[in-house]
C-alpha cells in the first residue's frame, strides 16, 4: 500500500515511516501541509496518517481541502495529542476515518489502519476477483474474460488487477508505478502509459464492453464501469 505521513514532528515521522515500511508498505512523509497539497494534486494514496497542528495550515484544513475542492475520498487517520471530545467530532466532520491520539502505540496504529481500508478496500476472501465477464485468479495470475484465457506477462496481470482492485478511483502513475513495479527510481512513468495501453487492448477495455479505462492530464488513470446502453458511453467511428 501506497501511504503519506503529514507530520511536523521529526522524531514522530521516523517512528511512523519505520513502522509503516517493516509492515511492508510505500511511506512519503511531509512536514509542511502545503507540500503535501501540491503533490496531491498529481499524485494518488491509498491511506493518509494526518498531524493536526501543521505549519501554516492545521490537519482538519488540509483534510477538507482533500474531501472538498479535491473530491478525494482517500482514507485518512488523524494523529494528535488533541482529545477532546469536540476535537474528535471536528476530525469526523472534516472528514477523518478514524482517530489516534499521541503517542500512537505500533500494533493499535497498524490495527487502525487494517480496520480502515478493510472497509474502504474489502479484499476477496477466495483470492480471485470478478467483475462483470472479467474474473482474475490473484493466486495463479490468471485472467478470464467470458471463460476465455487472456495471455498477460505478470506486470500486465499486477496492473489490471490493481485496476479492477480501485474501480473508479484516479490512481497516478507514481502510484501505479508503485504498486506494480516497487519504488524503481530508474523506471520511468512511460512505464506505466505503455503497459496501460497494453492492458486496454488486451482485456477490449472499451465504453461498448461495459468499461471506460480513461487518462487524467498530467495524474494518472481511471478505470470506470459504465452502462453500453447509454448514448454517451457509444464510441462514434472516426
Amino acid at each position: 500500500m501506497r501511504f503519506a505521513i503529514i507530520e511536523d514532528d521529526p522524531a514522530q515521522m521516523e517512528v511512523l515511516t519505520a513502522w509503516l515500511k517493516e509492515a511492508g508498505h510505500d511511506v512519503h512523509g511531509f512536514t509542511l501541509a502545503r507540500e503535501f497539497m501540491r503533490v496531491a494534486s498529481r499524485e494518488s494514496f491509498d491511506l493518509l496518517l494526518v498531524d493536526w497542528m501543521l505549519p501554516g495550515l492545521t490537519g482538519e484544513q488540509v483534510l477538507r481541502w482533500l474531501r472538498v475542492e479535491r473530491n478525494n475520498d482517500t482514507p485518512a487517520i488523524f494523529i494528535t495529542s488533541r482529545d477532546a471530545e469536540e476535537d474528535i467530532a471536528n476530525a469526523f466532520s472534516a472528514g477523518a476515518d478514524d482517530y489516534v491520539v499521541k503517542p500512537p502505540r505500533r500494533i493499535e496504529l497498524l490495527s487502525r489502519i487494517e480496520a480502515v481500508l478493510r472497509r474502504a478496500q474489502p479484499k476477496s476472501p477466495n483470492q480471485t476477483l470478478t467483475v462483470g465477464v472479467y474474473h482474475f485468479d490473484l493466486a495463479k495470475k490468471t485472467l478470464g474474460i467470458d471463460g476465455t484465457g487472456v495471455d498477460l506477462t505478470d506486470k500486465e496481470f499486477e496492473l489490471a488487477a490493481f485496476l479492477f482492485r480501485n474501480l473508479g478511483r484516479l490512481l497516478s502513475r507514481g502510484h501505479l508505478l508503485e504498486a506494480v513495479w516497487g519504488r524503481n527510481p530508474s523506471l520511468a512513468t512511460r512505464t506505466v502509459d505503455t503497459h496501460i495501453s497494453r492492458v486496454r487492448s488486451k482485456l477490449n477495455l472499451r465504453p461498448e464492453n461495459g468499461f471506460r479505462l480513461t487518462p487524467t492530464y498530467n495524474f494518472g488513470y481511471r478505470l470506470e464501469r459504465i452502462d453500453p446502453s447509454e448514448p454517451s458511453a457509444v464510441v462514434s467511428p472516426d
